[in-house]
């Protein structure tokens, strides 16, 4: 490829580095803020416009994601092909004799192979799913071909044998099984589609000529599953009108990120061109602190970049900017993750937690548990549990003035359980009640800040840490950078941490984060 195109693409990964990377801990505060100052910070509370605010609540519930839907029917056309050969099997006998065993293999193994026959010939996605009658050449001859292989590998096990009018039973019978199944799917996804349960939902990101003809673009997809749930732009002149394709303006960047907050939105799409990178960086270092996917529409520049650099709404070339982290079935298996571990950290660690709950209340005055403001997954406020460690009349539930050592406020059992930090254990609670995940970012309280600013006026991309579910231990707590925040560059440390651990997610990284905590904790030096 040409020198320009290839520089082009080098400028859209700085672009990312450069919005991404916090504040090194040497960065004097606000030194990052100059490229911003036109642009509200996302920290600031902006109120929404009435019109806004009763578009965002429309969009409040939640919606099915495409690749669980795309997963959840590949296991059940699995499972239907798996049932159909056992449901032969059982009908021929072999579940009374020792061939059942091999037969079974067999038939998994077959069933697997159709399945992955079907992911080859693209009968996965979306599109296809839609339209199965386009699609009933291909299905037919992926199960054709897996059939086969299990004909054969029985003919080679000699004793796995059917009558020929059984082999052409079944044979009619999957093929006829998978298309019922895909048209009973299609109709669904109109369904869901119609109802908006399974949809992606997008802001446009720039108002006027550009906007209109992304809209345009967008709506000569066949099978578009973007919804446009509105446009936001700073300019109010006739560059940017109220009404840009017969969607309105909602409001000025700095209410976008409210709004997201208070929608369910999937993507922003930056309706800018691409060599308008310093607005375009303007943009992001405001945006990137919502969990969402974040695109820069393509469909109308000059440039062309290398193939990996974009993906596609229909035939719409967007180049990726940011993804949502921990999304789709990495999500799901995180969820799960938290569920066994939590349930496992309770059946084992309840002798402890009764302990604690009788050493609290029979030491001081007031309830065991403290239940406290924080700020949880997308800035949303959630109520985090704690066996209480202060005495009551002293607390500070908005957290302004950090626990020092030797404070006065801490009770003697309190401070035995700050340091042990069993006064945590507790929130396998929130982790239970989806509020928490196990490991994660460390949710700190509403109004919590260092001296008298708060955090996010220290470290501009604070508030980024917020686009995954804080957790009960996390990437910064087992690096040394557990306890009080005293300083701007401890929080800067912390924050680094977390953004890196939500760059770098794996569950292998959380069962190491969660090996390691136990040991961590015997460093007790920051712990008050």
């Amino acid at each position: 490829m040409s020198g320009p195109a290839q520089q082009d693409e080098l400028n859209v990964e700085a672009l990312r580095q450069r919005v991404s990377s916090p504040p090194s801990m040497e960065t004097p505060a606000g030194a990052d803020t100059e490229a911003t100052a036109d642009i509200a910070s996302p920290a600031l509370p902006v109120a929404l416009n009435p019109f806004a605010r009763e578009i965002a609540e429309q969009f409040r519930h939640q919606t099915m994601a495409p690749a669980l839907l795309i997963g959840q029917f590949r296991l059940l056309e699995l499972l239907l092909l798996l049932v159909l050969g056992l449901g032969i099997g059982f009908l021929h006998g072999f579940a009374e004799n020792s061939t059942f065993p091999a037969y079974f293999i067999v038939t998994t193994a077959s069933s697997t192979l159709t399945v992955l026959l079907l992911q080859m010939a693209d009968a996965y996605l979306i599109p296809s799913l839609r339209a199965p009658a386009r699609m009933a050449r291909r299905v037919v001859v992926a199960w054709g071909l897996g059939f086969l292989a299990q004909v054969a590998a029985m003919h080679l096990l000699h004793d796995l044998t059917f009558p020929l009018a059984t082999l052409m039973v079944w044979a009619i019978a999957g093929a006829v099984l998978l298309m019922a199944t895909r048209y009973l799917t299609a109709f669904g996804i109109r369904h869901w589609a119609r109802n908006g349960t399974m949809e992606r939902r997008a802001v446009i990101v720039g108002g006027g000529k550009p906007a209109r003809d992304l809209v345009r673009a967008l709506e000569r997809q066949a099978d578009n599953d973007i919804r446009i749930c509105g446009i936001f732009d700073d300019r109010g002149d006739d560059r940017s009108p109220d009404v840009v394709a017969g969607y309105p303006k909602l409001g000025t960047f700095a209410e976008l990120v409210e709004f997201a907050r208070l929608a369910r939105i999937d993507m922003l799409i930056i309706a800018l061109p691409a060599t308008a990178e310093e607005r375009i960086l303007q943009l992001v270092r405001t945006l990137w602190v919502l969990p969402v996917d974040i695109r820069l529409a393509a469909h109308a520049s000059q440039l062309r970049f290398r193939p990996r650099a974009y993906s596609h709404v229909g035939s719409v070339p967007m180049l990726d900017i940011f993804d949502k982290p921990i999304r789709d079935w990495d999500q799901v298996a995180k969820r799960i993750f938290d569920i066994g571990f939590s349930l496992l950290a309770l059946a084992l660690a309840w002798p402890i937690m009764l302990a604690a709950a009788i050493a609290v209340k029979t030491t001081s005055k007031g309830p065991v548990l403290f239940v406290q403001k924080r700020h949880g997954f997308n800035n949303e406020v959630i109520h985090v549990l704690k066996f209480r460690s202060m005495y009551t009349e002293l607390s500070d539930p908005t957290a302004k003035r950090a626990v020092t050592k030797n404070d006065p406020r801490v009770t003697p059992v309190g401070r035995f359980l700050r340091k042990s930090s069993l006064d945590e254990l507790p929130q396998f609670f929130n982790v239970l009640r989806g509020e928490l995940s196990l490991v994660g970012p460390r949710p700190h309280a509403v109004h919590a800040q260092t001296g008298d600013r708060r955090y996010v006026d220290v470290v501009e991309s604070y508030f980024a840490r917020h686009r995954v579910k804080p957790g009960v231990t996390g990437w910064a707590q087992i690096n040394g950078l557990r306890g009080e925040l005293d300083s701007d560059d401890k929080i800067r440390a912390r924050t680094a941490f977390d953004l890196d651990y939500i760059e770098n997610w794996s569950l292998l990284l959380d069962l190491k984060i969660l090996f390691l905590t136990p040991i961590r904790l015997l460093n007790t030096e920051n712990a008050y």
